[in-house]
């Protein structure tokens, strides 16, 4: 899963999902295809209901579709059975979401590193913990948040807890960051200083970020952004 040197790290072909409420199938992707260049940071915005989440999801390997194709570097992904996915999920593909997922109970660092945790058998924890930790650590710091590591979600901001998710989606070093909204919980100056966190880490270390939205303005800040409209894309336009 270490990909080639393709331009095309992920794309999707003619894909297609619906759901089913009260016995009523109701579509939500209608034959939607996306090409995402490697090192690019993609908007994709659209009003509730259009289907950015649940596209962003069967790109992450999330869920599956009902019909159509997702490659990564050139292999098909949508395909394969749960054990490869969850490798995928978390090797590479790292995930941002509206609501920041963290456990109230433990401190920032802890939160950071249990995706890790929960990754490896107890020896193999105790091997590369302390490497783990001074990774966690050096995020933390790299997201501003080094001198909150010991402190709990109810200390922090909502923009501080979104950072810390962001510290937490990058500690595997994901080749892709998906972000789900990721300043809908955020006022606007706040939500304004994520993305330009997540700019500075597509444009820093070339990492591919695709992010979904309804804020325009937010949406502007990526490469190219892509308009989603009942299932499907209306052609892309290169951001300002």
């Amino acid at each position: 899963m270490t990909g080639t040197a393709s331009p095309v790290l992920l794309s999707a072909q003619f894909l297609r999902k619906s759901y089913r409420k009260h016995r009523i199938e109701i579509p939500v992707l209608r034959g939607l295809d996306l090409t995402v260049p490697r090192g690019i940071f993609l908007s994709i915005v659209g009003a509730s209901g259009s289907g950015k989440s649940t596209l962003l999801h069967l790109l992450g390997t999330l869920d599956r579709p009902d019909d159509g194709r997702i490659f990564f570097a050139g292999e098909r992904i949508d395909h394969l059975s749960g054990r490869d996915r969850d490798r995928y999920r978390n090797e590479v593909f790292g995930f941002i979401f509206q609501f920041y997922h963290l456990l109230p109970e433990l401190t920032l660092l802890e939160n950071v590193v249990m995706p890790m945790m929960i990754r490896h058998h107890v020896l193999g924890w105790c091997l590369g913990r302390k490497r783990v930790l001074k990774t966690a650590r050096d995020l933390l710091e790299r997201v501003g948040l080094g001198h909150r590591h010991r402190h709990k979600p109810r200390e922090l901001s909502g923009g501080e807890m979104q950072r810390a998710a962001i510290a937490r989606a990058l500690l595997a070093r994901p080749q892709v960051l998906l972000a789900d909204e990721p300043t809908g919980n955020l006022d606007a100056a706040t939500g304004a200083e994520i993305v330009r966190l997540l700019r500075a880490l597509n444009r820093e270390d070339g990492l591919t970020v695709v992010m979904v939205t309804h804020n325009l303005e937010i949406a502007a800040q990526g490469d190219h952004v892509v308009k989603m409209s009942e299932g499907r894309l209306e052609p892309t336009a290169l951001a300002a």
